[in-house]
């Protein structure tokens, strides 16, 4: 049951979610232009050419449809473990890591933006497919076909479990990285799933020394802690969460009657088997009810204050664009404020463009960014206000079930189920 306090926790988090951004600037500000520091310029993956990316096609498609069948009709554990196995060596240090379901999302989104940009093919086949089985089946692309998820599922050993307000709170930081990767692939400044990918140095065996210790730290806590990156911070994931909760099937625990052993809650290392829960009284009803009156009324203040914020921090997220980078540079040099140019400011004069058409540019950009900013505070505070409000509405259970937004289909359950066994040895018998 939620209590008051969660509506304070919920308006804390709108301000420290924007206050993070904010303070990111000051923390976290672009390096010194006099140093010769240059910013790496926006780059989108490349994809395979030719035959290579239908393959690439073709054993998606296959691993999805091997997934779902291995989950929903065979049931066995160390089937689903191979088969991440081969998706960890294939999608992964075969192929890199890319293109990925998970950062066709910015490709996806720049073509909305950029009539320049034409997305590939391979491309909008990789983000559909996994959409459109978890539409029909629940997760089972996370389950064992995702590279991200299949090597975290490799190196846990000994899971613990986290509370389920703290794992919805951090749940709120994949919000958060969704919405900015919407947003700066919008607006063309940076591919940011792709750039802070935490794997892609392990898959690649290189990469930004930062990023491999960022990747190594996530390995580390999802030895103890199951699927850390996807539980609270894959901006895919959270997409996946709606689209399963009416997911046409999904994995059950029990084929029969539960018999409430809870052998099944235990085994899971990912916090998804709901408990059985217990008819409300009319009391409990009639409070739910007022709270969640109360929580309809605060859902727009919630919005209201995310948009202001976001709007707040619109110029600090524009330094993600390099025209903005680029203005500022030009705008220093003229004005005395540097000494020195770069290459980027050289290039600049080369092409015979005034700096006001290029000032204008960049203030162009920094308004979308303005736009960008309030949707994207507005879309998180609206995410805290669902997010307490369903804490205040009743579902009844009568067994233990797996949740739908929150199960891998990873298998566990069924080894543990001792009525899953006794169907297998039936099975057998006939």
């Amino acid at each position: 049951m939620i209590r008051f306090r969660y509506i304070v926790i919920g308006l804390a988090a709108v301000l420290i979610l924007g206050g993070l951004v904010r303070a990111a600037e000051s923390r976290f500000p672009p390096p010194e232009f006099e140093n010769g520091h240059e910013f790496p310029q926006t780059t989108t993956p490349q994809t395979r050419e030719g035959v290579f990316a239908y393959i690439d096609s073709i054993v998606l498609l296959g691993t999805l449809g091997l997934a779902t069948y291995l989950a929903l009709k065979k049931r066995r554990r160390k089937a689903i473990l191979g088969l991440t196995v081969f998706s960890l060596l294939y999608f992964g240090f075969y192929r890199e890591g890319c293109i990925c379901p998970i950062g066709a999302i910015q490709n996806v989104t720049m073509s909305f933006f950029d009539p320049l940009y034409a997305v590939p093919i391979v491309v909008i086949i990789f983000f559909l497919l996994p959409l459109i089985f978890t539409l029909f089946f629940g997760r089972t692309f996370c389950s064992s076909v995702c590279p991200l998820g299949a090597i975290q599922e490799i190196v846990l050993l000994k899971p613990i479990s986290v509370p389920r307000w703290l794992e919805s709170g951090l749940r709120l930081f994949a919000y958060l990285y969704l919405g900015l990767a919407i947003l700066f692939a919008a607006t063309g400044s940076a591919f940011l799933i792709c750039r802070y990918d935490p794997f892609v140095g392990f898959f690649r065996l290189s990469g930004n020394a930062n990023i491999l210790v960022f990747g190594a730290c996530f390995l580390i806590v999802g030895m103890f802690v199951g699927r850390p990156y996807c539980r609270f911070l894959c901006p895919l994931g959270v997409i996946f969460r709606q689209i399963s909760r009416i997911s046409k099937k999904r994995v059950t625990i029990t084929p029969d009657e539960c018999i409430k052993c809870r052998l099944c809650e235990e085994s899971c290392p990912y916090g998804a088997i709901q408990k059985p829960a217990e008819q409300w009284t009319k009391e409990q009803y009639k409070k739910s009810k007022i709270r969640i009156a109360f929580l309809l009324i605060l859902l727009p203040v919630l919005i209201f204050l995310g948009g202001m914020i976001g709007k707040s921090v619109k110029n600090t997220l524009a330094q993600m664009h390099p025209t903005v980078r680029l203005a500022e540079r030009v705008r220093m040099e003229e004005t005395g404020q540097v000494e020195g140019t770069t290459d980027a400011s050289d290039a600049f004069r080369t092409t015979g463009v005034e700096n006001v058409e290029l000032y204008e540019q960049a203030s162009n950009i920094r308004q979308s960014f303005g736009l960008g900013g309030i949707l994207l505070g507005a879309f998180l505070g609206f995410i805290i206000g669902m997010k307490l409000i369903l804490v205040s509405v009743w579902r009844e259970r009568k067994d233990y079930e797996a949740d739908r937004a929150s199960c891998f289909a990873c298998g566990r359950c069924f080894e543990y189920c001792p009525v899953e066994h006794k169907k297998r040895n039936e099975r057998k018998q006939q």
